[in-house]
């Protein structure tokens, strides 16, 4: 059975770290896009950061970028993203998810970030909460 299980969330304060992981299990996780989204109450789901199993190309959504940094490591099957200088406005419930449904290049992973194409998992999510 194929899974994307999450962990690594908490309750910081505005300027801190949190570092995300996402372990995939059942399925051919080198050959696949995998990225982070995160979606707040009342709103709508967001791509934050996305890379390609493949070529590890990454894209990263306006509202991260040069905050956060995604990473992948195929032998452990295992996806990161690394938050610094949290804000407020990143708290939300965040989810790890996989795709074939395009080339998994740099290519594929920017089209699951922009949710231009689906996903074939998707984990369970873990929260985030940056405090004041």
């Amino acid at each position: 059975e194929a899974r994307l299980v999450e962990s690594g969330g908490g309750l910081v304060q505005a300027g801190g770290s949190l570092r995300l992981t996402c372990t995939a299990s059942g399925f051919s996780f080198d050959y696949y896009a995998v990225g982070w989204f995160r979606q707040a109450p009342g709103k709508e789901r967001k791509g934050v950061a996305c890379i390609s199993n493949v070529d590890n190309g990454t894209f990263y959504s306006d509202a991260v970028t040069g905050r956060f940094t995604i990473s992948s490591d195929n032998a452990k099957k295992t996806m990161y993203l690394q938050m610094n200088d949290l804000k407020p406005e990143d708290t939300a419930h965040y989810y790890c998810a996989a795709s074939s449904h395009r080339l998994p290049t740099l290519y594929g992973a920017y089209q699951l970030c922009r949710q231009r194409s689906g996903y074939d998992y998707r984990g369970q999510g873990t929260q985030v909460t940056v405090d004041l």
